[in-house]
């Protein structure tokens, strides 16, 4: 499938040096992190510290909650308390290398649960822009609570 071209509504840039032990900005200092690998695959796991996965699953989480809440607002729907727990597991991959994985745990409160998966279904499927990046490359599980 062909890429998709977008009209650029806002961009954002971050510079790395040092690569998983090294350091994370914005270019306009929104974000500042150092990264270090965690011990689990080998690192020094250092304190205060993060990883890009951790980087991945908050603004897949982000991004899905207002792709949620907008997909509500269309069918006059309240999606008020509610969350997205995303996790990002990384490991190496069948093919050689390493990837991701997410899972989303979506949490909506205020609606009965059939009523929810389709508004995260929808969601998914046509709005939330991390949701299209990922869509046939990495494994994607929704869950709906």
């Amino acid at each position: 499938m062909a890429a998709h071209t977008i009209k650029p509504l806002a961009s954002a840039t971050a510079i790395n040096t040092g690569g998983r032990n090294g350091h994370s900005e914005t270019t306009d200092g929104s974000v500042s992190v150092n990264l270090s690998v965690r011990k689990e695959m080998g690192g020094p796991g250092l304190p205060g510290t993060t990883t890009p996965e951790h980087l991945f699953a908050a603004g897949y989480a982000a991004c899905f909650g207002g792709a949620l809440e907008f997909v509500a607002s269309q069918h006059k729907q309240s999606v008020a308390g509610s969350s997205v727990t995303c996790t990002v597991a990384v490991g190496p991959r069948e093919g050689g290398g390493f990837g991701i994985s997410a899972r989303l745990l979506v949490k909506v409160p205020g609606l009965p649960r059939a009523e929810a998966a389709a508004l995260v279904a929808e969601a998914h499927e046509k709005i939330c822009p991390y949701s299209h990046a990922t869509r046939g490359n990495i494994d994607v599980t929704l869950e709906v609570e």
